[in-house]
C-alpha cells in the first residue's frame, strides 16, 4: 500500500464498488410501518383462520406488491400510485393462472417473452408505469408458476383484494390532519417549495448553488403532481373549486414566479446578503400552520453591483406574496384552472417513447433475461420455477440502481433472508400461525427497508419464505437461493450482450429529449412577442426540468454501472449540468427582458436553436440533417452568450462520449456546432464544480 503523503486524500473506491455500500437517509416513515404491519401479515391470518390457504397467500402476496408502491406524497398520489400498479398486477395474475392452465411446461415460455417485452416497453413512460409494468410482469410469473387451489379469476380477486386492502389503510389510516384540514398533503408539498427556495437562496454563488436548485425543481415537481391529482379527482367528481383550493392556487403561483426569480439568481451566482431565505421559510411556515406570514422584508445592502435585474424582480415577487398571503379569500374571478401552475410540461407521447430506442431497448433486456431464466428453471425443477424468473424481472429494472449493484445486493440480501428465516423455521415450524406473525414483523420493516436494496431484498426473502410455507411448501429456503444465483448470473451476462443491451443509448436518447425540450424552451423565450402567456413558458421550463432530472439519473446509474470495453461510461452528468445552466440562463433572459433589457436577435436564436438540434441529433444516434450550425461569435446578449458558452463546453464533453448510432455499433462521434473561425468557448470556473 502507497503510504499517504501529507495533504495525500485518500483513494476513494470505484463508482461501481462504492455504490452497493451507499444508504438512503430520511425519516422513519411511520404511518407506512404500520400500515405495513397490518396489510399482508394479517390478511394471511385471516386466511389461515378461515381455512382458506389460497385466499391468505394471494391476498398477501397482493398486499406485499402494494406495498412496493406505498410511497410518500398525498392521499391522492397514493391511489394513483398503489391502485394503477394494483390493477396491472391482478391482470397478471389473471393471465399468468390462465396460461398455467392452458399451456403446459416449455409451451408458456412465448408468453414470458411477450410479457416481458410489454413489461419492459411500458416502464419507460413513467415511474408508477414503471411499477405497473414490473409488477404485471411478476405477478404473471407467480400466477404460471404457484400450484394454488382456485381458477383464474378467483386468484386475480384475491390478489386485487390484498391491494385494495392497503389502499384503504392508505386512505383511512393517517395521522390527525394539520391546519391544512382537506388540502394537508398539497399544502405540504407547497411548503416544501418554499422551503427549497429558501434553501436556494442561501446558496447562491457557492459551491452548492446547482445542487440546491436541482432540489427546488424537484420540489416543485412534486407540488405539481399533487395539485394536479386534487383538480383531476374535482373534475371526475364534477365538482367547482373551493375557495381553500382557489387560495391554494395563487399560493402555487407565487411559488413559481419567485422562483423564476430565484433561478436567474443563481445563474447571477452573486451572494445575497444574509437573511435573503427568511422570507421564504416563514412563508413555509405560514401554509404549513395557516397563520398569515407577517410583513416580509427583503434585507437590502448597499455594497456596489447588487442592484441586479434578478434582485429587483425578487424583491417585487416579495412583495406580491405578501399580498396574496395577507388574503383569506381567493382573488375575484381567478379560478383555479386558470392559476398559474407549476407544471411539469406535456410529456412525450406515450407511442413515442414505448416505441421509441429506449423502449425497445429495455423491453428486448426484460424480454430475454426472464425467458432464459424461466428456461433455466424450467429445466431445474418443472413444479417449482417461478422464483428464478421472477427474481430476474425485478433484477433487471434499472430504476432500483446499477445492475452491478442490484446484483450484489439482491444476493446478499436473499442469504440473509434464508438465514433467518430458517433459524426462526427451525424452533418455531410444527405450526403455520408463526408465518403470520412473520409475515406482520417483515411487512413492518418493509417501509424503513428502502433504504437499501439488500435489506429490503432481505425483508422481501422472509415475507415470501412465510407465504410459500403457509401454502405448504416448507423446504424452499435453500432452492430460493440458488434460484437467485443463477438469476443474478443471468441477468449480468444479458445485461452485458453486445447488441442486445446498451446503458449508453439510454442514456444518450434522454439526453436528447433533454436538449430538444430545452430548445423548445428558449426558442418560445426568444420568439414569443410582449403578450406571450407566462403558464405556457414556465410549462416548457418545467418539461425541459423534468426531462433533465430524467436524464441525470439515467447518468448517475451509468456512471455506477461496471466500466465498459472503452475504459470508461462516459462524462454524462457534465452534458446534463451544462444544459441545466442553459435553462437558467434562459429564464434569467426572461427576467431580464422583464426588467427593460433588449431581446436577442432572431438571428443569434435561430443559430443556438441549431446548435441544440444538432446536439440532440447525435446523441440520439442520427447525423445532423444540415451542414454544422455556425454559433455567434460575439453574442450581443450576456445570457446568450453564456448560452454559446455552455453549448461549447457540451460539444467538448460530447466528442469523447461513446454514442451508440442506429444499427448497434458505437462509434465516438464528435457533435460539431461552430464553424472553424468561431471563437474557443470562453473560461468558466462553475465547470469545475461538476468535475
Amino acid at each position: 500500500m502507497t503510504p499517504r503523503g501529507p495533504g495525500r486524500r485518500p483513494a476513494a473506491l470505484p463508482s461501481w464498488l462504492a455504490h452497493p455500500l451507499r444508504w438512503q437517509r430520511g425519516p422513519v416513515p411511520w404511518p407506512a410501518v404500520l400500515r405495513g404491519a397490518l396489510a399482508a401479515g394479517p390478511l394471511l391470518a385471516l386466511g389461515i383462520g378461515l381455512g382458506s390457504l389460497e385466499f391468505g397467500v394471494l391476498a398477501g402476496l397482493g398486499a406485499l406488491f402494494a406495498g412496493f408502491s406505498d410511497l410518500p406524497g398525498t392521499r391522492r398520489a397514493g391511489v394513483v400510485q398503489i391502485g394503477l400498479p394494483a390493477l396491472v398486477t391482478a391482470f397478471g395474475v389473471l393471465v399468468g393462472a390462465v396460461t398455467q392452465s392452458a399451456l403446459i411446461g416449455w409451451w408458456a415460455l412465448p408468453v414470458v417473452f411477450a410479457l416481458g417485452a410489454a413489461s419492459g416497453a411500458l416502464s419507460v413512460v413513467g415511474p408508477v408505469c414503471s411499477r405497473a409494468g414490473m409488477h404485471g410482469l411478476a405477478a404473471a410469473v407467480v400466477g404460471m408458476g404457484l400450484q394454488l387451489p382456485g381458477g383464474p379469476g378467483y386468484k386475480a380477486v384475491c390478489f386485487l383484494a390484498g391491494a385494495v386492502w392497503l389502499l384503504l389503510l392508505r386512505l383511512f389510516l393517517r395521522p390527525p390532519r394539520p391546519a391544512g384540514g382537506a388540502l394537508d398533503g398539497e399544502r405540504a408539498s407547497l411548503a416544501r417549495i418554499f422551503d427549497a427556495l429558501a434553501d436556494a437562496l442561501d446558496a447562491v454563488g457557492g459551491p452548492g448553488a446547482e445542487a440546491a436548485r436541482r432540489r427546488l425543481s424537484a420540489a416543485l415537481d412534486h407540488g405539481d403532481e399533487a395539485v394536479r391529482l386534487r383538480r383531476l379527482s374535482r373534475r371526475l367528481l364534477r365538482r367547482s373549486a373551493s375557495p381553500g383550493e382557489i387560495l391554494l392556487a395563487e399560493r402555487f403561483g407565487v411559488a413559481t414566479e419567485l422562483t423564476d426569480a430565484a433561478t436567474a439568481l443563481l445563474w447571477e451566482a452573486r451572494p445575497l446578503p444574509p437573511g435573503t431565505g427568511d422570507g421564504p421559510r416563514r412563508l413555509a411556515a405560514a401554509v404549513r400552520t395557516g397563520t398569515p406570514p407577517g410583513p416580509l422584508t427583503v434585507p437590502e445592502t448597499s455594497a456596489p453591483g447588487t442592484a441586479t435585474p434578478a434582485r429587483a424582480v425578487f424583491n417585487a415577487m416579495m412583495l406580491h406574496a405578501s399580498t396574496v398571503f395577507a388574503r383569506t379569500v381567493p382573488a375575484t374571478g381567478c379560478p383555479e384552472d386558470a392559476a398559474p401552475l407549476p407544471a411539469r410540461g406535456p410529456a412525450p407521447l406515450m407511442r413515442r417513447r414505448v416505441l421509441g430506442p429506449v423502449g425497445r431497448e429495455y423491453a428486448l433486456k426484460v424480454a430475454v433475461c426472464v425467458t432464459a431464466s424461466a428456461a433455466v428453471a424450467l429445466a431445474l425443477r418443472a413444479d417449482h420455477w417461478y422464483w428464478l424468473p421472477l427474481t430476474a424481472a425485478f433484477l433487471v429494472k434499472p430504476d432500483i440502481g446499477p445492475l452491478f449493484s442490484r446484483v450484489v445486493n439482491r444476493f446478499f440480501g436473499t442469504v440473509l433472508g434464508v438465514l433467518v428465516f430458517t433459524a426462526l423455521a427451525a424452533p418455531l415450524g410444527d405450526g403455520i400461525w408463526w408465518t403470520a406473525v412473520c409475515a406482520c414483523a417483515a411487512g413492518a420493516l418493509l417501509p424503513f427497508a428502502t433504504r437499501h436494496y439488500a435489506l429490503q431484498t432481505t425483508v422481501v426473502t422472509i415475507m415470501v419464505l412465510a407465504f410459500v410455507w403457509a401454502g405448504g411448501d416448507t423446504q424452499a429456503a435453500l432452492p430460493r437461493l440458488l434460484d437467485t444465483a443463477i438469476a443474478c448470473a443471468i441477468v449480468v451476462i444479458v445485461g452485458h450482450l453486445p447488441r442486445i443491451t446498451g446503458s449508453t443509448a439510454r442514456v444518450g436518447h434522454l439526453l436528447a429529449v433533454a436538449q430538444r425540450r430545452t430548445r423548445d424552451y428558449l426558442g418560445y423565450v426568444l420568439a414569443a412577442a410582449a403578450g406571450e402567456r407566462p403558464e405556457q413558458r414556465r410549462v416548457l421550463r418545467r418539461a425541459a426540468y423534468s426531462a433533465l432530472g430524467e436524464a441525470r439519473g439515467a447518468a448517475e446509474t451509468l456512471a455506477a454501472e461496471l466500466p465498459s470495453r472503452h475504459g470508461g461510461n462516459g462524462d454524462w452528468s457534465r452534458v446534463v449540468a451544462a444544459t441545466e445552466r442553459i435553462v437558467d440562463a434562459t429564464t434569467a433572459c426572461v427576467v431580464r427582458m422583464e426588467q427593460g433589457h433588449p431581446r436577442p436577435s432572431a438571428r443569434e436564436g435561430a443559430q443556438v436553436d441549431a446548435a441544440l438540434t444538432a446536439v440532440a441529433d447525435t446523441l440520439d444516434g442520427r447525423a445532423p440533417a444540415a451542414g454544422p450550425p455556425k454559433l455567434p461569435a460575439t453574442p450581443e446578449c450576456e445570457t446568450i452568450a453564456d448560452i454559446v458558452s455552455e453549448l461549447h463546453f457540451i460539444r467538448g464533453i460530447v466528442a469523447g462520449l461513446p454514442v451508440t448510432a442506429r444499427g448497434g455499433r458505437t462509434a465516438r462521434r464528435p457533435v460539431t456546432i461552430a464553424a472553424p473561425g468561431d471563437p474557443k468557448p470562453k473560461a468558466d470556473n462553475r465547470r469545475d464544480q461538476d468535475g
